[in-house]
């Protein structure tokens, strides 16, 4: 495991560095800043709504997960605790649609008027 990850380590310093070699531009040419803003929303918005994703579904399984033992040791108090249950998982689950629509916003922003 240890020789795996530090063979991954290597390579993606070593992408890393090779990166601006692989996209160097002639002398003079001029830069397309267009073109890297976009680029760059584009990975910017995929991390972000992926993070919002991972974060939320993580807090649905432990509220699911917590809600099934409350169950299991009092089934007399069923009705609450789902009614509770659905009430967080509606909470947490707009959070990711508010990273949504962040995600969104900042893809479709056209900041240079084409």
């Amino acid at each position: 495991m240890k020789k795996f990850l530090t063979v991954m380590i290597l390579s993606l310093v070593l992408v890393w560095l090779l990166a601006p070699l692989a996209f160097a531009e002639e002398a003079g040419a001029p830069t397309d800043a267009k073109i890297h803003y976009f680029a760059f929303a584009a990975l910017g918005c995929g991390l972000a709504i992926g993070l919002a994703a991972l974060g939320t579904g993580i807090g649905q399984g432990i509220g699911l997960s917590k809600a099934c033992e409350g169950v299991a040791r009092n089934p007399g108090v069923s009705g609450k605790i789902t009614t509770t249950l659905i009430i967080g998982l509606a909470m947490i689950e707009s959070l990711a649609i508010y990273a949504l629509v962040v995600v969104l916003i900042i893809l479709f922003m056209n900041p240079f008027k084409l």
